[in-house]
């Protein structure tokens, strides 16, 4: 989390420097749970491999090239589908990341969104392919993003009634009361008095 989220989230510029400084730049919990996925995967494929040794010391001599050319080509071939996995992982990672507080379910917006076409940098930040994609999305479904900015309304209405003093002073409104019937000289009869 970086200073523009911190200040995204409500606290002051003030504030922000202080928990940056405070914490320096802190890891988002994607990005771990990215190389967590990762320290498993590797975890798998040594795995493997020690039950292929264990394969290797069973081969008879002669089988012994042509079991060694299966693993090879094995081992390529999960070597490529992790470094894909890999990649869809990141990317994956990095979209929902750059979503985050655009949309109201990342999830559903990073599902929109083709991957094919966004490139990372060494960091697994995204650098281009995703801001083109966006514009067209919030133009199609505008309804998946968060408003960016209220829009402050002037309310138009009625004038509110001013007080008898002539604007000055507060409104009593047991006095007012008072006031008008002592002019009309007689108390209101109990006739249609629902307190009387």
């Amino acid at each position: 989390m970086n200073k523009e989220q911190l200040i995204a989230l409500g606290l002051s510029e003030e504030q922000a420097d202080k928990v940056v400084a405070g914490f320096g730049q802190m890891i988002p919990k994607s990005r771990l749970d990215e190389k967590i996925q990762e320290v498993k995967d590797l975890n798998e494929q040594i795995t493997d491999r020690d039950k292929q040794l264990e394969e290797l010391k069973k081969v008879d001599a002669k089988g012994l090239q042509a079991k060694i050319d299966e693993l090879q080509t094995a081992n390529e071939t999960t070597k490529k589908d992790y470094e894909a996995k890999l990649k869809e992982t990141q990317l994956s990672s990095a979209v929902k990341l750059a979503l985050a507080g655009k949309v109201h379910d990342a999830d559903l917006a990073a599902s929109l969104i083709d991957t094919g076409t966004i490139e990372l940098d060494k960091d697994g930040n995204v650098t281009k392919g995703l801001d083109e994609q966006l514009k067209t999305l919030q133009e199609s479904k505008s309804f998946l993003f968060v408003p960016e900015k209220e829009t402050k309304t002037n309310l138009k209405g009625t004038k509110p009634a001013e007080n008898s003093n002539g604007g000055e002073g507060t409104v009593n409104i047991g006095a007012d009361f008072a006031k008008m019937l002592n002019d009309r000289g007689a108390a209101p009869s109990n006739e249609n008095n629902p307190w009387g």
